[in-house]
């Protein structure tokens, strides 16, 4: 019998909906960027377009939009090991929902491992939501509104203009696309806060079968 657990029901939870909210709240306060809705709805579109133009089937990209949504609760309890208790949550949100075992297996351990310290992409879900994750970079995830006071997290997702996750044309290479304004945050210090998490993205990426390459202000990076 096929799953009643989908993208659409999850987002219709009140339960978990507020976890993600509260969750966004406690990284507010800590002075993170946004975490909330826009993040990891964004993370879900990402990411499912990865698996659907690699020709996933329609169960897995479903999965792969389950993590991505719930992938953030554990900062509920605290950033550190957020991945980790992210996925213990998931696991007891989606075992009361009656989600077949192997299915919230393929949840939480793409939750688990999303995290650049200690994450592994393991099978496509887990891949799909790294890359989808780590090239959420953009202006609007700011919440500091006092530019004299913003950090170096602050001044390089303000400094991005515009972001886009694309595929090359021949389906060979995933392409993240930045229009940086250099005069706000430089390259280099976009690589000094993102270089492990680009690196984490070309290993998933190759786990997929495919490039990795990033382009900023139109010339190859990576």
């Amino acid at each position: 019998m096929p799953s009643i657990v989908t993208y659409k029901y999850i987002k219709q939870n009140p339960d978990i909906m507020e976890y993600i909210r509260r969750a966004d709240k406690a990284l507010e306060a800590q002075g993170y960027t946004e975490h909330s809705f826009a993040h990891v709805e964004r993370v879900a579109a990402t990411s499912s377009m990865i698996l659907t133009a690699l020709g996933y089937d329609e169960r897995t990209v479903e999965l792969a939009r389950i993590a991505s949504i719930m992938h953030d609760i554990g900062n509920v309890i605290n950033r550190i090991d957020h991945a980790q208790s992210g996925a213990v949550m998931a696991f007891r949100l989606l075992d009361n929902l009656s989600m077949p075992a192997a299915e919230i297996c393929s949840v939480i351990s793409a939750i688990g491992n999303h995290d650049e310290s200690t994450g592994l992409p393991l099978d496509p879900i887990s891949a799909a939501l790294i890359i989808g994750d780590k090239t959420d970079v953009r202006r609007s995830r700011v919440r500091n509104t006092d530019f004299l006071t913003f950090d170096i997290h602050d001044r390089v997702n303000y400094a991005v203009e515009h972001s886009e996750v694309s595929f090359s044309d021949d389906k060979k290479s995933i392409i993240l696309e930045l229009k940086i304004d250099t005069e706000i945050s430089s390259v280099m210090e976009y690589f000094e806060i993102f270089m492990e998490r680009m690196l984490l993205c070309r290993r998933a990426s190759a786990f997929l079968g495919v490039q990795f390459e990033m382009i900023v202000n139109g010339s190859k990076i990576l």
